[in-house]
């Protein structure tokens, strides 16, 4: 009996499922250069390598366990979607005056502000992220996936998981990415086709941009703001933050819910294993605009497609109709200008006429936002229009500047802020002294193509 179940050792290897510390982990074999070498999954098990094989059966059965447990996956980004950090010595002068490294250091494990001392830095964390990963991780198995480095990965984990709950050893860092300056699935033992990811960053997922949700930028720290190029107060010197109820962490718990329940749905015939949580993005994402028919006017090059820009892109993707010319059946005429013969004819045929910032702050929302939040304004002079046309064409390319983004997520700190900050999104800043009084808000990501 113990000499079949050798023998059958024996021919199982090879191929070999993996290494541990150079050992085949099922036959003891040292791995020699012959040998496939796998992945290496150190932030499982330090020295651990998996073979192809050996991933997919572990995939598989990690699909089964969490469909029986009525679970998907679940991948968070750090850097400016569940934090923001900086280093000391970028700390402003205004941030200093204020006393935010006083603040930092007064170690209350309740707090969102904290020092760490190790790596000459302070973290913010994003308000509502307490909340968001209790109730994210009734529905998801998560997995932390940072292109920082493996030490402050960990600490941050720490401070996001004191009690090691969520996370567990399931932190991913730049160390472990099998592709420079990319993140990549591969890296998780789990099933592409039940995996969401929220990240900043689009640009680093060019192989999964199926699975991803976009985060609205978190920048609390002036460094962040300076980093991206955006000439604001930050919300530390502003001595705001974003509202915890309805900002960004908020908005997306209610559209991962969402996700969840669809996939989920006993209604639907489609057997659990063959469900894939794409397309329930997708579908979700689509309602957003739905119904809406949309025109641009100048709001791209003159010498481009219109249909290869990323705000055209991005309305087709929130369920919108675009056109390139006016009929009966558009809903909006989206503009910078209200000089324009389509803006005109706009307001003449009683069409909505919107600001394009309205489509990226709905896009960021997942709810069509009130279209009177972002009006487009009379040009008062040449300057505007030039200012407005440059803008409109950054949003063409994927670039939305700071001052351009919806504050909606900020906590004003008076009535008369509120009118100020009603749609920072539609406003458009004639210079660097309105540029300071719109509050910093996150903002979609600046690689985007």
């Amino acid at each position: 009996h113990s000499g079949s179940s050798e023998d059958a050792q024996i021919k199982i290897c090879p191929p070999h499922p993996g290494y541990f510390g150079g050992l085949c982990f099922r036959c003891g074999k040292r791995q020699d250069e012959e040998d496939v070498p796998g992945v290496a999954f150190g932030y499982v098990h330090k020295g651990l390598r998996l073979g192809t094989t050996e991933i997919d059966r572990l995939r598989g059965s990690d699909l089964k366990n969490l469909l029986r447990e009525k679970k998907l996956i679940l991948i968070l980004d750090l850097d400016h979607t569940l934090i923001n950090s900086t280093k000391l010595h970028d700390i402003s002068a205004a941030e200093n005056n204020l006393g935010i490294q006083i603040a930092a250091s007064k170690d209350d494990p309740n707090g969102s502000l904290f020092t760490l001392e190790g790596m000459q830095m302070l973290t913010k964390l994003r308000p509502f992220v307490r909340k968001f990963l209790k109730e994210a991780s009734n529905m998801f198995e998560m997995y932390i996936y940072t292109m920082g480095d493996k030490a402050y990965a960990i600490e941050i984990a720490k401070l996001l998981d004191p009690r090691n709950v969520y996370f567990n050893s399931k932190v991913i860092s730049n160390s472990d990415c099998t592709q420079r300056h990319q993140k990549g699935l591969d890296m998780v033992l789990g099933a592409e086709s039940v995996a969401v990811i929220l990240d900043d960053t689009e640009y680093v997922w060019q192989k999964h941009k199926e699975n991803l949700i976009l985060m609205e930028r978190y920048h609390y720290f002036a460094s962040s703001c300076r980093q991206f190029g955006f000439s604001v107060k930050s919300l530390s010197e502003l001595m705001q933050d974003e509202r915890g109820s309805d900002g960004a962490l908020a908005t997306i718990l209610d559209v991962l819910k969402r996700i969840h329940t669809i996939f989920f749905d006993l209604a639907v015939e489609t057997a659990l294993s063959s469900r894939d949580v794409r397309q329930v993005i997708k579908r979700v994402r689509q309602e957003v605009l739905q119904g809406c028919k949309l025109v641009f006017s100048r709001v791209f090059p003159s010498s481009s497609r219109p249909q290869d820009q990323f705000i055209w892109k991005m309305a087709e993707q929130l369920g919108a109709i675009c056109s390139a010319d006016v009929d009966s059946t558009i809903t909006h005429v989206v503009a910078v200008d209200v000089g324009t013969d389509k803006a005109r004819w706009a307001v003449k045929n009683k069409k909505i006429l919107v600001h394009p910032r309205w489509i990226e702050a709905s896009n960021f929302r997942w709810h069509r936002q009130q279209e009177e939040d972002f009006p487009v304004k009379v040009k008062k002079n040449e300057k505007d229009k030039e200012n407005d046309v440059a803008a409109a064409t950054d949003a063409a390319n994927g670039k939305v500047k700071e001052d351009d983004v919806a504050a909606a997520a900020t906590d004003p700190a008076n009535e008369k802020d509120k009118e100020d900050d009603v749609a920072p999104a539609a406003t458009d800043p004639a210079n660097e002294k309105d540029k300071e009084n719109d509050v910093a808000a996150a903002v979609t990501d600046s690689t985007n193509s």
